[in-house]
């Protein structure tokens, strides 16, 4: 009930505590203040008041003539926020506890003061003294670490046996003569081929005729022919050539095809092989022009994607020609001797009978056969080594393509005869062929 006017509750035995006077409620109303303000709340990371220098800026040592005046001043300096740095955890409890003399403004005031103090980097210039070298000048902070470095033993790496380097004996080394020119990768040329030829195995193909039944090895030839006159009229590089031959193969080996589709098959490819290959690719509209504009735009982009697909974006196929150039390297070859070993090798990819073979044997197999032809000698060591490829090896495969060009020619299929008939091929095309008897001697070797 209300109290009475002029009359005083009485006090009961819950609240017996002494009453606080006015001055005392200020000064317990303002220590609450200063402890929200110098505390953190509950479950927060406690404040630091002051942060030391932990970079290793302090030891900087700058060398420039004439500041000995200044050089000692920041000495001084540097020792004084050194003792402070050490009295580091008196501030910290200093600053935490709140003094009732001060107000909280002073005590703001003086512990950034304090924290600036110590979070002044000092960069101590001396001047270099004759004789001394920079390097030997080191800061007190890196010296522990370094003699810890030192006495830890070290540790033993052991390098995993597909990544060592191989040894390549002196005298089958092809690559050291090259170190100046970045270009020919001397460090890895030996190991970028070792991988190119164990990715052969990833793509080796069969007789895929029987699963198409709309088309038959001359329809193939006949497209072969034809992108070989696009390679030249578009001036490609001659592993776009065969890039595409390769993926027209593996996609006409999963995918079964109208043979009115064939041709834009074939031009897809040599579009995605010129992505691949060429610094500047032709574009899709001038693939639609070679074609006769019988393909619309649409049907050669979603053929482009249907081949993607079926590859599984894995284009990188190793190509005869890029192990032709190596081999050819080995023996110091001429430009003449490797451009008919070209030729052979071109002529293969009409033929369906070569289709199963690795790139790297046939190139070795085209080579041989040219070495031959020119009276240069038979299969060497150091193409041994490089290839992994021994004459016994070889020799059935040489046989077949003896036998392929000995064949009278189709006067249909004319492009990559007419083409290394020109000068610029040194008209190879023209040369006679290696006697029969000739070739089995040096086969039987």
């Amino acid at each position: 009930m209300p109290l009475p006017r002029g009359k005083k509750a009485a006090s009961t035995a819950g609240s017996r505590l002494p009453k606080l006077s006015a001055k005392a409620t200020e000064n317990q109303e303002e220590a609450s203040q200063v402890k929200r303000s110098t505390s953190p709340p509950q479950g927060a990371p406690k404040k630091r008041t002051a942060f030391i220098d932990i970079t290793n800026a302090h030891g900087v040592h700058i060398s420039l003539p004439g500041r000995k005046k200044e050089a000692a001043k920041k000495q001084a300096k540097k020792a004084s926020s050194t003792s402070v740095s050490a009295k580091n955890p008196s501030n910290l409890k200093k600053s935490s506890s709140v003094s009732s003399e001060g107000t909280t403004a002073e005590k703001e005031r003086t512990d950034v003061k304090e924290e600036e103090e110590e979070e002044e980097v000092v960069l101590v210039v001396e001047e270099e003294k004759p004789g001394v070298k920079q390097e030997e000048v080191q800061s007190d902070a890196a010296a522990p670490v370094e003699e810890l470095v030192a006495a830890a033993p070290p540790a033993v790496c052991k390098v995993p046996a597909h990544l060592l380097k191989p040894h390549i004996p002196e005298e089958f080394d092809i690559d050291s003569q090259n170190t100046e020119d970045c270009f020919m990768c001397p460090e890895y040329a030996k190991e970028i081929f070792d991988y190119l030829k164990q990715r052969e195995e990833k793509f080796v193909l069969c007789d895929y005729m029987p699963k198409q039944p709309s088309l038959n090895p001359e329809m193939r030839a006949i497209l072969i022919d034809w992108l070989v006159e696009v390679q030249e009229n578009f001036e490609l590089y001659h592993e776009t050539l065969y890039l595409a031959v390769k993926m027209t193969d593996h996609f006409l080996d999963q995918t079964p095809v109208h043979r009115e589709m064939l041709q834009l098959v074939g031009s897809t490819t040599m579009l995605i092989a010129s992505k691949f290959e060429e610094r500047s690719p032709p574009c899709v509209d001038d693939f639609l022009y070679i074609c006769d504009d019988a393909y619309k735009r649409e049907e050669l982009i979603s053929m482009e994607a249907n081949i993607l697909q079926a590859l599984s974006f894995d284009i990188n196929i190793p190509i005869p020609y890029r192990f032709l150039r190596r081999y050819a390297k080995c023996v110091n070859a001429g430009m003449d001797t490797l451009t008919l070993a070209r030729y052979f090798c071109e002529m293969s990819l009409m033929d369906m009978d070569f289709v199963p073979e690795r790139g790297s044997l046939l190139a070795s197999a085209c080579l041989l056969m040219a070495l031959l032809t020119k009276d240069l000698g038979g299969w060497t060591p150091i193409l041994q080594f490089h290839s992994g490829y021994q004459t016994s090896d070889l020799a059935p495969l040489v046989r077949r393509l003896h036998a392929m060009l000995s064949a009278p020619p189709d006067d249909k299929l004319r492009a990559i005869r007419n083409k290394y008939s020109h000068k610029v091929f040194f008209e190879v095309a023209s040369l006679p062929l290696v006697d029969s008897d000739v070739l089995e001697n040096a086969l039987c070797q």
